[in-house]
């Protein structure tokens, strides 16, 4: 199928021509996220910040997390609602819970928020592809539904599970219904703009890309920090959640590889981030004698992750290959793009997309090929400048986030077209 082409967004617009303009003024909007605090969550931060910018009254509904358990805030003009959730969901039961739990604080906020300023859209993040219900309640008052295509469940499940079976029809359905119940919806690439098309059936001029562009004004390189090379002539860094579906045992594998087998000792491993397998990556680190070659920080402040990665020499994005992965846009590698980092990562159609020649591509699910290329990077100086400086270009002339500023404000037009 060839995806229709995108619908009008205008020029590129700055956050200069927002506040001076103001296109959105006295639109009142409301961000549901379920798997991320805000602003944590950068993605979703990037999108308030840049909506109230454009003169929308913006609220956030998020859960809280370490370092963000205040439960009614404003930050930057943006008012910040957070609500409790059980710990990291596992299996049926677990998820059951933390749904159940997050649909319930959404919808006593989302009216509370509603009856106190109005509301005229309801902008919902998946996952999960619940959020939807929430809108449902109030659209009988007029209240519109913008659905933020984060993750494709569907595949989610099934990479995280293995498997099919009633909870992955489940999933389709409540993608079905999420796009039926949404006006208008925007895609991070796309190949989820397609699925938005074809699975959901939603017309194309409905259907905005926005990417999830680093903002360049936060994501800036910083002095290299050598401590963390631990003594080593290498770094090989990498940031993101610590999950099943990461590929991290891939990883761990090149790592083992290359230390091992090939005599690397002059490399060090650091891994940034949290997530329910942290502790299960930092025993199997150690099981397979790598814990001096490997550092895991969990989930760490921006100093850190900026210092880490600013001080790599190669950054690398283990994810698995498969139809979740191929199709997802990953933060990561525009964040190691944006700090100018050449990369290593398994064959993916939308890592290729991103980083085209910022990245060498190693065979899918393969660490002995992973393994090899870091080690051709790390040792061809001159190709890792090139790469760098090829990524950072990149992100400069296209992805960054000041170039999705006229696409999510064109996608807030069409979903108040009417008002």
């Amino acid at each position: 199928m060839t995806t229709p082409p995108h619908p009008p967004v205008g020029p590129p617009l700055t956050r200069a021509d927002l506040e001076r303009d103001r296109p959105l003024d006295g639109r009142r909007v409301l961000i549901v996220v379920e798997n991320l605090p805000v602003p944590f969550d950068r993605r979703v931060w990037m999108e308030a910040r840049t909506l109230a910018a454009a003169g929308a009254r913006v609220t956030v509904i998020c859960p809280t997390g370490k370092g963000y358990e205040t439960r009614d805030e404003v930050l930057e003009g943006i008012r910040v609602l957070r609500h409790p959730l059980p710990l990291d969901a596992k299996g049926a039961v677990g998820y059951l819970l933390e749904y159940g739990a997050a649909l319930f604080w959404e919808t006593v906020l989302a009216w509370r928020v509603w009856r106190r300023d109005g509301l005229d859209v309801i902008h919902g993040c998946n996952p999960p592809d619940l959020i939807f219900l929430v809108a449902l309640t109030l659209r009988p008052f007029g209240v519109r539904y913008l659905f933020d295509h984060h993750d494709i469940n569907p595949e989610l499940y099934e990479a995280k599970f293995e498997r099919r079976g009633p909870f992955w029809r489940l999933m389709v359905l409540f993608e079905r219904l999420t796009f039926a119940a949404a006006r208008v919806s925007i895609a991070t690439n796309d190949s989820y703009r397609a699925i938005a098309i074809k699975r959901g059936r939603m017309k194309p001029e409905d259907v905005f890309v926005v990417r999830s562009g680093p903002d360049l004004s936060r994501v800036k390189a910083v002095p290299p920090v050598d401590t963390w090379r631990n003594g080593r002539r290498f770094l090989v860094g990498y940031v993101g959640v610590m999950g099943q579906q990461e590929g991290l045992d891939l990883l761990l594998e090149a790592a083992r590889l290359l230390v091992q087998e090939h005599g690397r000792e002059d490399i060090q491993f650091v891994l940034v981030g949290g997530g329910p397998s942290l502790d299960d990556i930092r025993q199997m680190a150690e099981t397979m004698g790598l814990a001096p070659y490997v550092t895991l920080t969990g989930r760490a402040p921006d100093a850190d992750l900026f210092a880490v990665l600013s001080t790599a020499d190669v950054c690398v994005n283990p994810d698995r290959v498969n139809p979740m992965n191929d199709k997802s846009t990953m933060n990561k590698i525009m964040e190691y793009m944006a700090l100018g980092k050449p990369i290593v990562q398994f064959e993916v159609t939308e890592g290729r997309v991103s980083a085209g020649e910022a990245s060498l591509y190693a065979a899918p699910n393969d660490p002995r090929d992973m393994a090899a290329k870091i080690a051709a990077l790390l040792d061809d100086p001159e190709a890792r400048t090139r790469m760098g400086t090829i990524g950072r270009q990149r992100v400069e002339a296209d992805l960054s986030w000041d170039h999705q500023i006229a696409p999510l404000v064109a996608a807030y037009r069409r979903v108040t077209a009417d008002l």
